[in-house]
């Protein structure tokens, strides 16, 4: 069983999240809704997630194919439900940047068997009802 443990630390809605190998993360709500900025919107840390765990997928398949990825990186946007409490993402768009001798067709593959078959991150959004879409940009 995985354990996340939770305090508040920062103002009235600040709290640090520590794993059980001591990583943290801070998170907080906006300003608008009481908060100070002190950490990342738990919502936001959604698309973090997916950009991370998409991240992993992607090198270690270039790796498997012998692909040399010397940059990589990921722009994350969605938008979520207006008017609705909770208010769930509805569309997601990654655009995957890789850098290096990299073919294009094995960079478009690996993508896409992250974002389909093996980011459980994904996974959770579609279920949750998110469109997610990508495109896939390969420099030398």
């Amino acid at each position: 069983m995985i354990r996340i443990e939770m305090n508040r630390v920062g103002g009235d809605y600040g709290f640090e999240a520590r794993d059980a190998n001591g990583h943290v993360i801070t998170t907080d709500t906006s300003p608008e809704s009481g908060g100070t900025n002190f950490g990342v919107r738990p919502m936001q840390m959604l698309l973090m997630a997916l950009g991370g765990c998409s991240g992993i997928d992607v090198v270690m398949i270039l790796k498997k194919q012998r692909q040399e990825l010397t940059g990589f990186k990921m722009d994350i946007s969605g938008e979520r439900e207006k008017g609705k409490e909770p208010a769930l993402w509805t569309k997601v768009h990654v655009v995957f940047e890789l850098q290096g001798n990299v073919e294009p067709a094995k960079a478009e593959r690996a993508c896409e068997l992250s974002m389909v078959k093996y980011c459980s991150v994904a996974e959770t959004l579609r279920r949750a009802g998110a469109e997610i879409t990508w495109e896939v940009r390969v420099t030398a």
